[in-house]
């Protein structure tokens, strides 16, 4: 069985690919891609089957498809508006390739969510389901990196911003997202299915800050924001203004409950509990 991994030079690609040398796939039968392949030459070393593969460029897609029986399609990392007509050069390229089975990285609720970022996952879901082929969409929730990776800015600001109201987030590690995706590479009997991903201790921004408050001995409070001001803020910081809009989006998203679930499908599928907030907090650098 032969397995394509896109984003492979990006973080939750590169963990899916250890979490199936680590599941005991072999490391020819994985083939690893990347819009510039020179940043998988440790993998290459390692025996990993590495490839270029451009969303933009269908000829790249086919090449870096062909051979291979299931594709973990992570979705792509480009501005909004260029984001479904990538995905669905992708999936057509599957198809063409003859791919048995696409797992996509969709979010949470995408069939119902409310955010620009939301409608580009359920476009590129309803074009899996029109293309036919068999799919299995991993709904992932907030990365729990997105706020640790943050904590030297929150400390050194004092707060948490935001626009998420009281809203609940169930975000969990890459690590944990990229341990799913692996079993469902690997295993039989998920084609079809749609799992809602996310952590067991769901928390809200206000959660965070008290959490970051435990861990570092230092105050910190959470700043609501209307989602104007907080996409001004995002822009101060050095974000596009673009993608300042889109993330206070996504807050609203959040304040609305479109990140949170109680399924339970990550932990079934990967046969732990995930990762907490406070673990997060606790091996994040300060």
């Amino acid at each position: 069985m032969s397995i394509v991994v896109t984003g492979v030079t990006g973080q939750l690609g590169r963990l899916t690919v250890e979490a199936l040398l680590r599941r005991g796939i072999p490391a020819a039968d994985i083939i690893a891609t990347g819009r510039n392949p020179a940043g998988l030459k440790d993998l290459a070393e390692r025996g990993v089957t590495t490839r270029r593969a451009d969303f933009t460029d269908s000829d790249s897609l086919a090449e870096a498809f062909a051979g291979a029986d299931r594709l973990l399609l992570i979705s792509a990392s480009v501005p909004v508006e260029e984001r479904v007509a990538n995905h669905r050069r992708a999936i057509d390229a599957a198809v063409t390739a003859g791919v048995s089975l696409v797992v996509y990285t969709s979010t949470t609720h995408a069939d119902t969510a409310t955010t620009v970022i939301g409608a580009t996952h359920r476009e590129t879901e309803e074009h899996l389901r029109d293309r036919g082929i068999p799919t299995v969409l991993l709904r992932n929730g907030w990365y729990l990196e997105n706020y640790t990776s943050q904590l030297a800015r929150i400390l050194n600001y004092g707060a948490v911003v935001g626009a998420a109201g009281q809203g609940r987030i169930s975000a969990a590690s890459r690590a944990d997202y990229a341990e799913a995706a692996a079993v469902v590479l690997t295993a039989e009997g998920h084609a079809g299915a749609v799992y809602e991903l996310g952590g067991d201790e769901p928390f809200t921004l206000a959660d965070l800050a008290d959490a970051i408050s435990a861990a570092s001995g230092k105050q910190i409070a959470y700043s609501d924001l209307p989602v104007d001001e907080f996409a001004q803020v995002l822009v101060a910081a050095g974000l596009p203004a673009e993608l300042a809009e889109v993330l206070a989006d996504a807050d609203l998203g959040l304040g609305r409950g479109e990140m949170y679930t109680d399924s339970g499908d990550l932990r079934r599928l990967i046969g732990r509990p995930p990762m907490t907030l406070a673990e997060a907090i606790a091996a994040a650098p300060f």
